[in-house]
């Protein structure tokens, strides 16, 4: 299902100033200009597209993150860490054989997962994301079940009382969740309040519960609390986690799988 949002499309450069800014919180103008030896107006430049795309937050001299009570809009979550997104996808569905029922929630990540899952056979997947229903649908052997409820515009999720309530009919053998960000201590965390609602309850009725999250969500503030690391029982992503974030997973007696780049 195509979206109606241009994605925003970020050099080398854009890249590495927002893991500077996620880094260090913020950063001036003319630290960005001396780390990358370009002058301040190409740096400017930048800002201004990073911020035009939600990505940050302009304050007097430099940039630095976002609100917490705001998300990037959708079609810039598309694209950002696409590649990394894909190979975290790749290693989940490895992990869900044929046959089995699954939960998939809101995310581009689990979009991501759900393109990963195509090749399978026989999946019976109840989802709140009309993006997955129609990347799964094409399928046959897929039974795909839709959650009523309401529909938001910006990314076609489905939230509210109906869509909880229907989840609460299931109980599945996998959820796949993602996850806004992940602070030091544990939570996760994310923006929308009807999202975490209808994602608590997939994490109720799945027996097992499987986070895609790549890097960027490591250390990434957001205003409103889902739960624990200690509520997943494994989690996949791109590059090692935090020392605190490890320990938590392990002392809980669960996993952490890091997708391996490919072979050039």
């Amino acid at each position: 299902m195509q979206t109606h949002e241009k994605p925003v499309e970020l050099n080398t450069r854009q890249e590495k100033m927002l893991a500077l800014v996620r880094q260090r919180g913020f950063v001036s103008v003319e630290a960005f200009a001396r780390h990358f030896e370009v002058t301040a107006q190409t740096i400017r430049r930048d800002i201004n597209e990073l911020c035009d795309a939600g990505m940050l937050r302009r304050y007097h001299g430099g940039a630095g993150l976002p609100s917490s009570v705001e998300n990037v809009e959708y079609s810039t979550r598309q694209v950002m860490h696409l590649e990394e997104k894909r190979r975290i996808a790749r290693a989940l569905a490895e992990h869900i054989p044929n046959q089995a029922s699954l939960f998939i929630t809101l995310g581009t990540t689990p979009e991501e997962v759900a393109k990963a899952l195509t090749g399978h056979t026989g999946l019976r997947v109840i989802t709140n994301n009309l993006n997955v229903a129609m990347i799964l649908s094409d399928n046959p052997s897929f039974e795909v079940i839709l959650a009523g409820g309401v529909v938001r515009h910006r990314d076609r999720g489905i939230t509210g009382e109906a869509t909880i309530d229907f989840i609460r009919q299931f109980k599945v053998d996998f959820g796949i969740i993602g996850i806004s960000g992940i602070d030091a201590q544990g939570a996760l965390l994310d923006f929308d309040y009807h999202e975490v609602r209808v994602q608590k309850a997939i994490i109720e009725n799945s027996r097992c519960v499987y986070l895609a999250a790549d890097r960027s969500k490591f250390g990434r503030d957001a205003l409103v609390r889902l739960g624990d690391m200690a509520d997943v029982d494994t989690l996949f992503t791109d590059a090692p986690p935090p020392r605190e974030i490890r320990s938590m997973l392990e002392d809980a007696g669960h996993a952490v799988i890091v997708a391996d780049k490919e072979p050039a």
